[in-house]
């Protein structure tokens, strides 16, 4: 008599280890001990279906053994879909290529390219795909999912690589003759607030920082614009926190600022001041009020000033971006900006291992947006072209004074 409760105990004791094959193969081996009757029993006994024993008994019986790491025998299982489908592949292949490249006729040039997307467009020309099914076929032809990078800078100045040969061999110049180098630029304005800001900052587990869902500037506390002078041989920081508008009077007053609070002090030898700034915004090569407001400084220190712009599109290599900007980021990360005195203590408490400090001042003047400068007064100014790229770099010079 046949044991079948044995039997079920051993199955049920080594199914979970054993994959589709060993199932077989361990029903037949059962089979075959038992003897006759000996499947009708085996199969009752682990829901192994008869027709599967008969081929494990088969398997058993020929001398040649299947490759080791396969699970059905030759032949078995169900087609793939490409297979039963012929052209799926290129079809989807197709899809995709043609709405990367832009094609006018792509049926995905205007929708996401997504799985859902894909398998509809491939139902729209008689395939039958399914979502996960469309994932499988896309890896198998080396897609995957990837977010936007920045690489392109658009068009580049012939003489871009000159330009920064140009602006190292003043700023090696003055550093030499112990005059100061800055680099000066605006970071990018932030709400006032409990706002979100951006990066993590560690809290009891469980209670994260509440902030404002929506960022709505409110109107009693607004923006800010920290304006930043970046002293290159001392690697000190100098903020100037406007209230207002970024214009070109703030930014020279920033500078003013700085000098007058820092820089005097430093260079107490100084007879020139070597700033690079940006190509654009309120320190702008084209900024007539830039220019003009210059001068005034000039006039007032009895300073040259020397300008040297970064070339057009290259405002990420200013050394106030990785070199004062970027701590002032990581040090404010994950804290709301909630109040004035909040932000200027964040910034004044800026610290690195090289030794980078930062000093902070509240600017609450009110500087007016588009203000003219006329030809006439740019007539004025005591101001020098270079002969390389005079649009570029120039000097501003003090004004004879006046009897």
């Amino acid at each position: 008599m046949i044991d079948t409760l044995a039997i079920k105990a051993r199955f049920e004791a080594l199914a979970p280890f054993l994959n589709e094959r060993a199932r077989r193969l361990f029903a037949a081996t059962e089979a075959r001990l038992a003897g006759l009757g000996g499947v009708s029993a085996v199969s009752t006994a682990t829901g192994v279906a008869r027709s599967t024993i008969g081929r494990g008994l088969a398997e058993l019986r020929r001398e040649e053994n299947p490759p080791s790491d396969r699970v059905r025998r030759p032949g078995g299982g169900r087609k793939q879909k490409v297979d039963t489908e012929p052209g799926l592949l290129d079809a989807l292949s197709k899809l995709v290529e043609s709405a990367i490249r832009g094609d006018p006729e792509a049926a995905l040039l205007w929708v996401s390219k997504s799985q859902r997307h894909l398998a509809a467009a491939l139902s729209e020309q008689g395939f039958t795909a399914s979502q996960k099914l469309v994932g499988r076929l896309l890896r198998r032809l080396g897609f995957s999912l990837q977010a936007n990078r920045k690489t392109s800078e658009g068009m580049s100045h012939p003489d871009r690589n000159a330009q920064f040969e140009h602006i190292n061999m003043l700023v090696n110049a003055f550093q030499a003759a112990g005059q100061p180098a800055i680099s000066v630029d605006t970071k990018k304005k932030e709400l006032v607030g409990d706002f979100k800001n951006n990066g993590r900052e560690l809290r009891p587990r469980g209670q994260p920082e509440p902030v404002r869902v929506h960022d709505f500037a409110i109107p009693e506390l607004g923006k800010v614009s920290p304006y930043g002078v970046y002293d290159i041989a001392a690697n000190t920081g100098w903020i100037n926190l406007g209230v207002t508008s970024d214009t070109a009077a703030f930014a020279v007053e920033s500078i003013r600022r700085w000098w007058f609070e820092l820089g005097q002090a430093r260079y107490k030898r100084a007879r020139q001041i070597l700033i690079t700034a940006d190509c654009g915004g309120s320190n702008g090569a084209r900024v007539r009020l830039w220019k003009s407001e210059l001068q005034k400084l000039a006039d007032q220190t009895r300073l040259s000033i020397t300008v040297a712009h970064l070339p057009p599109g290259t405002s990420k290599w200013n050394r106030i971006e990785h070199r004062l900007f970027a701590f002032i980021t990581q040090n404010w990360r994950g804290k709301p900006l909630i109040t004035h005195e909040v932000i200027i203590q964040l910034i004044a408490n800026t610290r690195t291992t090289t030794g980078l400090t930062v000093q902070c001042r509240l600017d609450e003047n009110d500087y007016e947006k588009g203000v003219k400068v006329s030809d006439a007064d740019m007539a004025t100014l005591n101001i020098t072209p270079s002969n390389f790229h005079g649009e570029w770099n120039y000097t501003i010079a003090p004004r004879r004074k006046r009897c």
